[in-house]
């Protein structure tokens, strides 16, 4: 019988410890926003509401880019690029030339051979949350998403479920929080 009550009491602990781990998971849960591996994002300050997909196989995001040419101004390198983005909630083209301090230069190794591209720093409305991320600029016209959301950005947002779509709105209004680039942010 005491062999039994053993058995019982064990058995009464680990469901009690499971049941207190399941409990913290789904709290923690609670505390991160979850986006799926396609959002809606707009890209500040011209509130232009595009389809971003989250690619945790990608370090540093990218953004659909024309007419790339870097250029120096006030003895800095700095970048000019048009962007030619469709804004999903319009259906209005937006095209505009803007020009960015280079953040840095990126080297991509792919099954084309090996790319330079520059990296500027804008921002990325994502939920409630305005993010000052890298981009890397290329062209991606041929590419189903304009802007791709790497593993630093994606780190900054929360969790991923990539079983999901569309899990937020981008609502960014005057009083979103800003989130500053991070400069040690330099995971891999």
């Amino acid at each position: 019988m005491q062999l039994m009550d053993k058995k019982l009491v064990a058995k009464l602990l680990v469901s009690a410890l499971m049941g207190g781990m399941l409990s913290a998971s789904v709290a923690m849960a609670d505390d991160d926003q979850v986006f799926g591996w396609v959002e809606k994002a707009t890209l500040q300050p011209w509130d232009i509401e595009v389809k971003a997909k989250l690619d945790s196989g990608a370090l540093t995001s990218s953004l659909d880019a024309r007419d790339i040419e870097l250029f120096e101004q006030d003895d800095e390198e700095w970048v000019r690029f048009r962007l030619k983005l469709e804004d999903q909630a319009s259906g209005e083209v937006f095209s505009d030339q803007i020009e960015r301090p280079l953040y840095r230069e990126l080297a991509v190794r792919g099954a084309g051979g090996r790319d330079e591209r520059p990296v500027v720093l804008l921002e990325v409305c994502m939920g409630d949350t305005i993010y000052e991320e890298q981009f890397s600029l290329r062209d991606r016209e041929e590419m189903n998403y304009p802007l791709l959301l790497g593993r630093r950005t994606i780190s900054h947002l929360g969790m991923l479920d990539v079983r999901e779509t569309f899990l937020q709105d981008p609502e960014c209004g005057e009083n979103a929080t800003v989130v500053p680039h991070d400069p040690e942010d330099d995971q891999s």
